[in-house]
């Protein structure tokens, strides 16, 4: 009695048995995780610095639709779901906004923020399609992927960056108000990721879609589609390589994945596409001359697209009080006006402390700190004065080297610069720099003609790597005379 007793509950063990441990009679069903994103050389706080930089730039050269739009409400919602599903010790403050482009697009910046353009709303046939391309610019945020390719690639580049920044705007040296760190920043809006960039960001994408409730094919799916297109293909596809063939890639990616129910549509996209549809959209081509002329910067301050956190240029747009755009030319000013007067007075922010003449004024914006008497700042040039700046320098790169490399590509930039002898070492507070005397052209012209303008260059290395440079300028035969002034700026100089 007792074995056959027996046998039904066995039977009835290995039924249970079944039930619960499908995974281990019939494959190796698991749910994803995300990965760890790695380590790189920038800390999160100077990635966000970065970030906001780099989306004061963009909001000088495109037109963005204010967080007040329906159509940016709804994908400040649909990024925000997205959003709930990154694990809290490896999210960061992503935002979301829409740039007014008829090109399909989309751009992520170190930090968080998020562009789509309208383009690629009108282009999405559901939801799922635009959850897809905002999970795989989340992606590349979450991977780090701008601060990799900084680390990899940008050494040089940042520091010819620099060089074009300083030495290329019609005035010489003193035409510049825009920070190293600024160029860096604007480059980020711009960059091209690499294939297995993307191949990674598709594979962090459908977990991030998945996790979310949508099918992760609708992502792959999307960028197939666009491909289809032929000619070119959308600015997207040149920004955003194709890693291969990525339909099947996110299928061998999720074949192991538990079956759910997925959600393709909603109302709020039917009703956010038909709004997106009346949105006025400009052509890459008009982009590009509205950001010439200053058009989108105003456009973008008028209608309270800027987010208050974000860094705007402390000077007007080229061209906008009708002065040809990058002329960049100080009229009738001479030393008499600019004259420093003998009480200093403190500029303390950011990190940085200066002391500087009380009749000249600080402006810090997105172009980085200049200093400077009013009448000898017009459309951005500088003729006397100080601009100064900082930048992430790329890992192993001493300050000789920096120093040396932003000269060259200072000289290389602008045929007019050169520099005068060798540089030397510099005591600044108890920090190691170096200094460097060029000539160029001055802001100032007389008899039609640019004056003759010395630049004093002084890098120091900061905190965290960073390389603090100061820029003093003035035309050649007045610098004598001031630089007893910039000598004692350069001594209160303090980096916190």
């Amino acid at each position: 009695m007792k074995e056959r007793s027996l046998a039904p509950r066995l039977l009835a063990l290995f039924l249970v048995f079944l039930i619960a441990e499908p995974v281990w009679l019939w494959g190796a069903v698991h749910t994803p995780e995300l990965p760890n994103p790695g380590q790189v050389s920038l800390t999160r706080e100077q990635q966000g610095q970065l970030g906001l930089k780099a989306m004061g730039e963009v909001y000088q050269q495109m037109p963005v639709l204010p967080d007040s739009s329906p159509v940016t409400q709804y994908v400040q919602e649909l990024g925000k779901k997205l959003e709930r599903v990154v694990p809290q010790q490896y999210t960061w403050p992503y935002q979301f906004h829409v740039i007014e482009q008829k090109e399909i697009n989309a751009f992520a910046l170190p930090g968080g923020p998020i562009f789509i353009n309208v383009g690629t709303i009108t282009a999405a046939d559901n939801e799922a399609e635009l959850a897809g391309v905002i999970a795989h610019e989340m992606s590349h945020v979450y991977m780090q992927h701008s601060a990799k390719q900084m680390k990899q690639n940008m050494g040089p580049s940042i520091l010819a960056g620099l060089g074009q920044i300083l030495g290329s705007m019609v005035g010489g040296i003193g035409g510049a108000v825009a920070s190293m760190g600024g160029q860096i920043a604007g480059g980020m809006w711009s960059m091209k990721y690499s294939r297995s960039d993307e191949a990674q960001a598709d594979a962090v994408g459908a977990i991030i879609l998945w996790k979310a409730g949508y099918n992760p094919k609708a992502m792959a799916e999307f960028f197939q589609k666009l491909e289809k297109q032929g000619g070119s293909g959308p600015q997207f596809l040149s920004d955003h390589p194709n890693p291969g063939n990525r339909v099947q890639a996110v299928e061998d990616e999720i074949k192991d994945w538990p079956s759910k129910p997925y959600q393709d549509n909603s109302q709020a996209f039917v009703a956010a596409k038909q709004e997106a549809a009346k949105v006025k959209a400009y052509t890459a081509q008009q982009i590009e001359a509205g950001a010439k002329s200053g058009q989108w910067a105003r456009q973008n301050q008028q209608t309270g697209a800027v987010p208050r956190n974000v860094p705007v240029s402390s000077t007007s747009p080229a061209g906008q009080d009708g002065a040809a755009p990058g002329s960049g030319a100080v009229i009738n000013v001479s030393y008499n006006q600019v004259k420093p007067s003998g009480s200093f007075t403190q500029y303390q922010q950011n990190g940085i402390s200066i002391s500087y003449p009380s009749n000249w004024q600080a402006a810090a914006g997105q172009g980085g700190l200049t200093i400077a008497p009013q009448a000898a700042v017009s459309q951005g040039a500088v003729a006397y004065g100080m601009v100064m700046g900082t930048a992430q320098m790329p890992s192993g790169m001493s300050l000789d080297q920096a120093t040396q490399a932003l000269v060259q590509n200072m000289e290389q930039s602008n045929p007019g610069l050169q520099a005068s002898g060798s540089a030397s070492n510099i005591q600044v507070n108890s920090m190691q720099g170096r200094s460097q005397t060029l000539m160029g052209n001055s802001p100032i012209q007389q008899n039609g003609q640019p004056v003759r303008e010395q630049d004093w260059l002084v890098a120091v290395a900061g905190p965290n790597n960073q390389l603090v440079y100061a820029v003093f300028v003035a035309p050649q035969k007045d610098f004598g005379r001031l630089k007893s002034t910039y000598k004692r700026m350069l001594r209160s100089l303090q980096l916190q």
